[in-house]
């Protein structure tokens, strides 16, 4: 398998960038697995779920950004789980925690948001976990869109545990307004979760038109990411894209 293209910033001000989207089980699980997994992926940006809510979370999110030579960009608790961390490529425009609205009885769900600028290139960015109640997560996928048509940015990229396959609506009303990056350029491995059978794909990456997709999937064949880390730091699997962002204009 052909490894992805290392991070650049090319002299017309376009950006090659490394995504990670990652469910971490609030770091209940190895950490430094975990903390090898990313650092062996060498992400820009890393779009993180189930990131640490309560006693002492920023720690504990710092500590793992600090272990994988990444910062703590923005989210946690704050945004219900979802957080961004990113490398000292990125220049910080903006953050936003968004918490969406609460239904009775079901987990409360948020987005972290940023817009950040690679090289020439200006971005806004997304994590999200969506509900396991079907209804509330389609509902939560049109928020999604009008949040990152909100963030004012030329090109945006969301990433997250979607808790549905491809062929779930919610997943194909995201899919018919971005580009859901694995479908676009298939690389590595599919299925991020496979602690039951069937094995499924219920993580993304999705970018809009106008970013060039090089490659996203699981990093199996990412030197460095090993199956033992790979089962040890929780139990999602993550997904690994690399996207040309060109220069705003």
């Amino acid at each position: 398998m052909a490894l992805l293209p290392e991070s650049r910033t090319d002299p017309d001000g376009s950006a090659l960038i490394r995504v990670l989207s990652y469910n971490i089980r609030s770091m209940r699980d190895d950490t430094a697995a975990l903390a090898r997994v990313i650092t062996a992926c060498a992400p820009d940006l890393v779009l993180i779920q189930e990131a640490p809510r309560f006693f002492r979370w920023r720690k504990k999110l710092a500590r793992l950004a600090r272990a994988a030579n990444l910062v703590t960009l923005t989210g946690g608790a704050t945004a219900a789980g979802p957080a961004i961390l990113c490398n000292l490529r990125a220049t910080v425009e903006r953050t936003e925690d968004v918490l969406l609205p609460l239904t009775p009885g079901l987990h409360r769900r948020g987005f972290a948001t940023a817009v950040v600028h690679f090289g020439g290139a200006r971005i806004g960015i997304l994590s999200c976990h969506l509900s396991l109640e079907k209804n509330e997560r389609h509902e939560q996928g049109g928020m999604l869109l009008d949040r990152l048509a909100a963030l004012g940015t030329p090109h945006a990229i969301a990433g997250g545990d979607l808790n549905e396959r491809p062929t779930g609506p919610t997943f194909r009303r995201l899919a018919g307004h971005l580009q859901d990056c694995r479908a676009t350029v298939p690389w590595g491995g599919e299925h991020t979760w496979i602690q039951d059978e069937p094995h499924r794909r219920i993580d993304a990456i999705f970018a809009t038109k106008g970013i060039e997709v090089l490659g996203c999937g699981v990093p199996l064949g990412q030197p460095g990411v090993t199956e033992t880390d790979l089962r040890a730091a929780t139990d999602h699997l993550p997904v690994l894209a690399a996207l040309r962002l060109p220069a705003a204009q």
